[in-house]
C-alpha cells in the first residue's frame, strides 16, 4: 500500500515543453509513472516524446484522459494561477515542485484552495512524491528508491534522498517518501502525512525531516504524541542558524521561541520521537528503533550496522558488544 499516488495515479504535466518539465517528464515516464498529459498554452494537439498528448488548458487535458494528478513545473511568477487552474479543472493532487513562488500569490491560492477540501496540494518548492515502484511525481532520483515498509515525510528534499539512500543501503524500502516544502505558505503538511502513515496498513515506521522556522513540527510531535502508534525517527535541520537570517528553504527563518531548532527537538523528544543527533545518522537510527520494536527481525545489514554502533557504547561501559540479530525472511 501508499498514501496519495500508487500505480493507478494518471499525471497531467503543466510546463511540459519547458527545459525542466520536459527533462524530468521524460525522468517520470522513464521511471514507469503514468504521464498521459501535458499542458502549455498554445501547444494542444503537439505531443510530448510522440507518446504524450499536450493541451492547451488542463481542462482538456483531464476531460480527454482522466488525469488525476498534477505536477506543474511552471517559472514562479504563473506558478500560483496553474495551481488555481489544476484545482478549477478539479484534479485532486497537485504537485507543485515550482520554487520562488511570490508569499502573497500563495496566500491566494491557500485561500481558494480552504473552499475545496477535495483537492490536495503537494508544495510549492518541493522535489515532489514517489511510492517506489508504482509511481514518482517530481524530481527526487528514483534509483535510490526501493519498495517497503518506512514512510519519509520531509520539508528537505535533499535530506529526503539522503533518509531514502541509507533506508535503502540498510536493506529497508520506503511505502512513500514526500516532499512537503519549504516555503512558509504552502499544502499538504506533517500532520497530513502522518495521519495517512498512520492509517497505512503496509507502513511499520516513519522518518519525519523539519527545519527551523514555523510551528508545523511542533504541531506534528503533538500528533504523534496523542494518535500514533508506529514509531517515528525524526530530525531537524538549521541548529547553527543565526536569528532572523533566511537560510535556503524561504520558511526557514528563526523568529525567536518555539520556532527554533532546540525548541522543535524538545518537542518530538517529549512526543516520544527518537531523534537523530545528525543527518547521516536517520537510517542507522531506524534501524536500531526497529530493531527493538521487530525484536531483531531486520534486514541484515540493519541487524550489522546495529550491531557497529553498539560496539563503541559497549566497550565505554566496559560490556561485551551484543551478536547481531538474525535477519527477518522478508527485508521490510
Amino acid at each position: 500500500m501508499s498514501i496519495f499516488v500508487d500505480k493507478k495515479t494518471r499525471v497531467v504535466v503543466q510546463g511540459i515543453t519547458g527545459s525542466a518539465g520536459a527533462f524530468h517528464t521524460g525522468q517520470m515516464l522513464g521511471y514507469g509513472t503514468k504521464v498521459v498529459a501535458g499542458m502549455t498554452p498554445g501547444r494542444g494537439g503537439s505531443t510530448f516524446q510522440e507518446r504524450v498528448p499536450i493541451f492547451d488548458t488542463v481542462h482538456e487535458a483531464v476531460k480527454h484522459t482522466g488525469a488525476n494528478a498534477a505536477a506543474i513545473f511552471v517559472p514562479p511568477p504563473f506558478a500560483a494561477d496553474s495551481i488555481l487552474e489544476a484545482a478549477d479543472a478539479k484534479v485532486p493532487l497537485i504537485v507543485c515542485i515550482t520554487e520562488g513562488i511570490p508569499i502573497l500569490d500563495m496566500v491566494k491560492v491557500r485561500r481558494y484552495l480552504e473552499g475545496n477540501p477535495g483537492i490536495r496540494l503537494l508544495g510549492p518548492n518541493c522535489p515532489g512524491i514517489i511510492t517506489p515502484g508504482e509511481c514518482k511525481i517530481g524530481i527526487m532520483p528514483g534509483h535510490i528508491h526501493r519498495p517497503g515498509r518506512i514512510g519519509v515525510v520531509s520539508r528537505s528534499g535533499t535530506l529526503t534522498y539522503e533518509a531514502v539512500k541509507q533506508l535503502t543501503d540498510l536493506g529497508f524500502g520506503q511505502s512513500t517518501a514526500v516532499g512537503i516544502g519549504g516555503d512558509p505558505v504552502h499544502g499538504t503538511d506533517f500532520v497530513d502525512c502522518l495521519s495517512r502513515f498512520e492509517e497505512d496498513p503496509e507502513t511499520d515506521a516513519v522518518i519525519m525531516i523539519g527545519e527551523i522556522g514555523g510551528q508545523e513540527e511542533a504541531r506534528g510531535a503533538t500528533f504523534v504524541k496523542q494518535h500514533m502508534s508506529k514509531p517515528v525517527v525524526g530530525f531537524i535541520a538549521g541548529r547553527t542558524a543565526p536569528a532572523g537570517k533566511r537560510m535556503g528553504h524561504a520558511g526557514a527563518v528563526i523568529s525567536g521561541g518555539e520556532d527554533t531548532a532546540e525548541a522543535k527537538i524538545q518537542a518530538m523528544k517529549d512526543a516520544g520521537i527518537t531523534v537523530c543527533e545528525g543527518p547521516h545518522l536517520l537510517g542507522a537510527t531506524m534501524a536500531e528503533v526497529l530493531n527493538r520494536r521487530f525484536r531483531g527481525k531486520i534486514p541484515a545489514r540493519a541487524a550489522r550496522a546495529v550491531a557497529q554502533r553498539a560496539q563503541p557504547a559497549a566497550k565505554a561501559k566496559g560490556k561485551a558488544a551484543p551478536k547481531p540479530a538474525k535477519a527477518a525472511a522478508r527485508a521490510r
